[in-house]
């Protein structure tokens, strides 16, 4: 069974959606996925062992300069990745109108998503084949696991939801004997960051535990995170995700 999910973004939206992935993969052997993901989150989904492909899109930099040619052909190399496959199902798990316009429209097969009730933006459920009603007062974890449990036709397992991710990083990290702690310190918008005393405060803490600090960074995140810590002097480690 073939599946295509659309989950584009944020990051930590995508990486509540793993567990999702876990359930399915248990309750029907040899499930693979798709998955249609913000080129920013791309590497995220990769980490899950049913993970098939992972199809990036660029919908928060395309729309800066939609009709360039040089959009206009990503975009047109978006589409026939996406068409590439007929999918025996289509896991719209974003809910807005942008991203099943832009994506969840474009793909073949049978489309799933939530209701006109339960969506992010009612709208969006015009676009589905097959509308779910997942209630509201959950946890965006539990959500998700209803819907690929309804949509996909097996019964959502009780057990706390398993992201499945752990091997990935630990086949990576098989040599790094201390224990350590990861500080994921960085969001995409600057409204959302913990304030720099907070962090200091905590690092502060742990100065003498013998704990390495890892920070996963990019280019804006490696001058925003690491400088100020690296002064204090409290910086067991710096790594790159």
């Amino acid at each position: 069974m073939r599946v295509l999910i659309v989950k584009t973004s944020s990051m930590g939206d995508v990486l509540h959606t793993l567990p999702a992935l876990t359930d399915a993969a248990q309750a029907i052997p040899g499930i693979r996925f798709d998955w249609v993901v913000e080129e920013g989150f791309a590497q995220i989904p990769s980490w899950h062992e049913s993970v098939e492909r992972v199809i990036p899109v660029a919908i928060r930099r395309w729309r800066k300069a939609w009709f360039s040619a040089p959009i206009k052909a990503e975009r047109q190399a978006f589409r026939e990745a996406v068409q590439a496959v007929k999918y025996d199902a289509i896991i719209d798990a974003q809910g807005l109108v942008k991203s099943a316009a832009l994506v969840t429209r474009l793909a073949h097969g049978v489309k799933h998503g939530m209701d006109w009730q339960t969506a992010r933006e009612p709208l969006a459920s015009l676009f589905y084949n097959r509308r779910h009603h997942i209630a509201k007062q959950q946890h965006a974890v539990e959500r998700t696991r209803e819907l690929f449990a309804k949509s996909l036709g097996y019964a959502k397992p009780q057990a706390q939801g398993d992201y499945a991710i752990a091997r990935h990083f630990l086949q990576h990290e098989a040599s790094a004997a201390a224990p350590y702690l990861v500080f994921l310190h960085a969001t995409t918008r600057d409204d959302k960051h913990w304030p720099e005393t907070r962090w200091q405060e905590l690092l502060d803490l742990l100065a003498d535990s013998g704990v390495h600090i890892k920070l996963p960074w990019g280019p804006r995140t490696k001058r925003r995170g690491r400088s100020g810590w690296r002064k204090a002097g409290s910086m067991s480690k710096c790594c790159r995700a």
